[in-house]
């Protein structure tokens, strides 16, 4: 790098100053110890949101100024641009898969043609719903959402609503089996399976309202968008996916017909036994179970993944750190 260029380079990043998301003076171009390349060090303003990639383009185009240089940006807003570019429209990617994934393990499951498309539609409609809350408490500014969390929100709603339906729908087909009304078995099978869907759904949202308490901020944003997701799962369980059970009838589990439960059927027994262990001995069930849930705990390490590991295809902002790096080894272009 000669002088001229240093001198242009420092020019273009102190121009920067006063402009819209730099927040502070930009330092001048510093040379690295190799004589290869520069670096300036640009403060930008917090949380600039959707305005990020607009900020780093000024810089890019300010930098660009220096003849015959290459430009790279470096750092934590970088980093954080590729990453939202990465999850740009990966929602819809995310959700297709889900749904393919979903619908393939239902038909081998339920060997039915109606139902797993009727469970695939109540978690449509879970998510739907959770959408439309989200967004409603978004334009509100009481909630943050952004690439990252509505991918997540997308998994979550579906992954939970199916399980919540496996649960109900089976429960549906014995009490059609039993009473043979349609309206009488919906009642019974929400009554009685309400409580093991609102269990468990409760020990997820608590643990996404955990979240609330992570030092990063996308943590934070998926706990109570999270909870909304999964209690509109549980809704769309409880309340639209019985209705339309008791419209099929029958004819939602065809080409099988619902008949009473074979209690000699060997996959009874094997449930019955685990069943009747657990309720001869459920604090000695537990107690295990979360011995058994902390050993397999103990080796999870806190260190968050690094950014090199996140981004793939060797995204701008790993590569720039690269550079920043070959160049500016152990914090040398730091300034003084």
């Amino acid at each position: 790098m000669t002088t001229a260029q240093r001198e242009a380079a420092t020019r273009a990043m102190s121009g920067l100053t006063g402009r819209t998301g730099i927040e502070g003076v930009p330092s001048p171009a510093l040379p690295s110890e190799d004589g290869q390349a520069l670096q300036a060090v640009v403060p930008l303003a917090p949380d600039l949101g959707e305005e990020l990639p607009v900020v780093l383009d000024d810089v890019r185009e300010a930098a660009r100024s220096v003849p015959d240089a290459r430009v790279e940006i470096a750092g934590p807003a970088a980093g954080r641009a590729d990453l939202s570019d990465a999850f740009a429209g990966i929602d819809g990617l995310l959700l297709g898969v889900a749904l393919g994934a979903v619908l393939s393990i239902l038909l081998l499951v339920h060997r039915s043609v109606l139902l797993p498309l009727v469970i695939i539609i109540s978690a449509v409609f879970a998510l739907g719903l959770a959408c439309a809350v989200v967004y409603a408490l978004a334009d509100r500014d009481i909630v943050r959402v952004d690439g990252q969390v509505q991918g997540i929100l997308s998994i979550l709603v579906i992954g939970a609503a199916t399980d919540y339906a496996l649960l109900l729908a089976a429960r549906y087909r014995e009490e059609l089996a039993a009473r043979g009304d349609r309206a009488e078995a919906a009642v019974s099978a929400v009554r009685r399976s309400a409580g093991a869907v609102v269990a468990s759904a409760a020990t997820v949202a608590l643990g996404l309202i955990a979240l609330l308490a992570s030092d990063l901020t996308n943590n934070r944003a998926l706990g109570p968008v999270g909870t909304i997701g999964i209690v509109c799962a549980v809704l769309s369980t409880l309340t639209f996916l019985p209705a339309v059970l008791v419209l099929l009838g029958r004819a939602a589990y065809w080409p099988a017909n619902p008949m009473p439960s074979d209690a000699t059927a060997e996959g009874h027994r094997v449930w019955r036994r685990v069943a009747a262990l657990i309720d001869r001995s459920p604090r000695r069930v537990w107690v295990s179970t979360a011995l058994v849930l902390v050993a397999f705990a103990s080796g999870l390490s806190s260190k968050g993944v690094p950014l090199d590991e996140i981004l793939v295809n060797d995204a701008p902002s790993v590569s720039a750190q690269k550079t920043l790096g070959r160049h500016f080894p152990g914090g040398r272009g730091t300034p003084r």
